[in-house]
């Protein structure tokens, strides 16, 4: 509470986190601060002279704040001012890169590797070069470049720059777990004098330059975070940024948006930007830009689609796209496959039993959602449907299979399935990694369940197999033995856990997808372990997806490519859609949106 007779009437300043913002106030103005409070969103009463508020709630309604009724008695934390100071500078630069995008003079692309001082080593492709000029000519910045473009060596040479001009001495990257090895890797073999690393899981380094955190962390170790970022001038680079689209809504967004304003710099990357439209690119532009920047961001895509957004906010972007990195075209070949007698059998049982379950679970996503998930089980070996004596366990087949005995009830031939039958998407997928290994060719297999992946590394186990799923405590050992070991010539993993932040691109041109869920924006980012900026031109990257015949295999594959289809407009790229998120999916199991939903139950009905 100001002092009586200092003439401050709100006094505003941050909390002891640097979380929050507090407002304090006298007596006298007690009942004006309540009605201030009541103009934030996020406004809570800390005690009868005080509330406090959310930082990019605070900077999203200065207006509030101006309409003090004593404004000479308004005193703020000279911390807190420079941010709101830098906030509405940063609106100023929104503003002007709207209505005039190219009045604003840009750094030329010739100029950009001497701007990243003596300590940066690497090489920089001509789109990088591109995509660093139009960043570092902005005060923040987003790069909308398509998985595989190098966005993570951009990200560093932005950093590179703004530490040799001495405006800022620390980085923070916010990244899933999986991206970890990129950035540990390209901090490494960008600079010559590596800049120092600390993991948030790993004891607390002082001396730290890089700091790496992943999303999960975010919300409940904030306070150090935001001390961290406050210590000395910082950067922070949101990776896989869609992660946070749901802005303040969301656990991760709440969190980016209170760190946000906290760094001198800000960057996101991100190659699925707009997973559910227009509102998306607001959230994640609002991290960029937060308080009156965001504001206007919003109105840029007020009422808009998502061609006209993009089109409206393309002056605070950058955009590398897909055709740009000259690959060697990638056409995923599809192969259908028959299902043996009783494997259909078991299938066909399956959707009569949901055929008649349909009509009272049409309103219920998640059983919908479930049903999807065990049809694919079914589709792929319907032993997956019983439980194992662990969650890991893999399915053992008998080789060569026993005679299916007559009298006996489905169930219990359901249950000894794995002696009569062979899953027929497992034995192409061993005839393929067979065919790849005798010509030297290791070959990624992707599965989405855990025992299937556990079963097929079993069924593969002449060759080596590397496994990594979520539970996998040796990931970087099972990834090194895959990259390194001549014996071991097949990954077997799923892209929940291996879909975004690793390269494989550099010892394996072959992958097969034995199932695939409704997720494109899994699909596609799973599609560039192997399919990167590096590749050799004469390299031929070969990618089959296996699809169990009249099963839901091929409604998952219709929707697919209906997706895939439906053109980003947003960035004038083909090779990057309107996507489902990867991690914030929809609540429904295997991530299936009302259109998905109604394709199943048109393939039920029919069954």
């Amino acid at each position: 509470m100001p002092e009586p007779g200092s003439g401050i009437t709100l006094q505003l300043g941050f909390d002891t986190s640097h979380t929050k913002v507090v407002l304090r106030t006298t007596e006298e103005y007690r009942p004006e601060l309540v009605q201030l409070s009541a103009r934030f969103r996020s406004g809570g009463q800390l005690g009868p002279h005080a509330v406090i508020v959310e930082i990019d709630d605070l900077l999203s309604n200065l207006n509030a704040v101006s309409s003090w009724s004593d404004p000479k008695g308004v005193e703020w934390a000279a911390e807190l001012r420079h941010l709101v100071v830098s906030s509405v500078q940063d609106s100023e630069t929104v503003r002007k890169e709207l209505e005039a995008p190219h009045a604003s003079a840009r750094l030329d692309t010739s100029d950009v590797v001497s701007r990243l001082g003596g300590n940066w080593t690497a090489p920089l492709t001509d789109f990088q070069k591109r995509d660093i000029a139009k960043l570092l000519s902005l005060r923040h910045g987003a790069n909308f470049s398509v998985p595989g473009a190098g966005k993570t060596r951009v990200g560093l040479a932005v950093y590179a720059a703004m530490k040799a001009k001495t405006e800022v001495n620390r980085l923070m990257v916010v990244s899933p777990k999986s991206a970890y090895e990129s950035w540990l890797y390209e901090s490494g073999a960008c600079f010559s004098n590596r800049p120092r690393p600390m993991l948030l899981e790993s004891a607390r380094d002082q001396w730290a330059e890089l700091l790496i955190v992943n999303y999960e962390r975010l919300d409940r170790s904030l306070p150090f975070l935001a001390a961290w970022l406050q210590e000395e001038p910082s950067m922070i680079i949101l990776d896989e940024a869609h992660r946070m689209k749901l802005g303040a809504r969301g656990t991760y967004g709440a969190a980016c948006m209170t760190l946000g304003p906290l760094a001198r710099r800000r960057l996101i990357l991100t190659g699925t930007p707009a997973p559910n439209g227009a509102k998306d690119l607001e959230n994640l532009l609002g991290f960029v830009w937060p308080g009156y920047g965001q504001r206007s961001v919003a109105q840029a895509v007020a009422d808009g689609d998502l061609a006209q957004a993009s089109s409206a906010l393309r002056p605070l972007f950058t955009r590398t796209t897909k055709r740009e990195l000259q690959l060697p075209p990638l056409e995923p070949k599809l192969v259908s496959v028959r299902v043996p007698g009783l494997h259909m059998e078991i299938y066909r049982a399956l959707v009569g039993d949901m055929s008649a379950r349909a009509e009272a679970s049409a309103d219920d996503f998640a059983a919908l959602g479930k049903s999807a998930l065990r049809l694919l089980m079914a589709a792929t070996n319907p032993s997956l449907l019983l439980e194992g004596s662990s969650k890991h366990e893999p399915v053992e087949y008998r080789l060569p299979p026993l005679e299916v005995p007559q009298g006996d009830s489905l169930y219990e031939l359901l249950r000894d399935l794995p002696s009569y039958e062979l899953s027929p998407k497992y034995a192409e997928a061993a005839r393929i990694v067979a065919s790849n290994a005798e010509a030297g060719r290791k070959t990624l297999v992707w599965t989405t369940f855990v025992r299937s992946l556990t079963s097929l590394a079993k069924l593969l186990e002449n060759f080596g197999p590397a496994v990594v799923h979520g539970g996998t405590a040796d990931r970087e050992e099972q990834l090194r033995r895959f990259r390194e070991d001549p014996d071991c010539m097949v990954l077997v993993s799923n892209p929940a856990t291996l879909g975004e932040g690793i390269s494989l691109h550099q010892v394996c041109h072959d992958a097969v997808y034995v199932d695939r869920d409704f997720m494109a924006g899994r699909y596609l980012q799973s599609l560039d372990r192997i399919h990167r900026l590096g590749l050799d031109p004469d390299v031929e990257t070969r990618v089959t997806v296996l699809a169990a015949e009249e099963t839901i295999d091929g409604v998952v594959a219709a929707r697919l490519q209906q997706k895939l289809d439906f053109m980003a407009r947003v960035l004038d790229d083909p090779s990057v859609q309107q996507l489902a998120d990867l991690q914030e999916a929809p609540a429904t199991a295997g991530g299936l949106d009302p259109q998905d939903i109604r394709a199943m139950l048109r393939h039920i009905s029919r069954g």
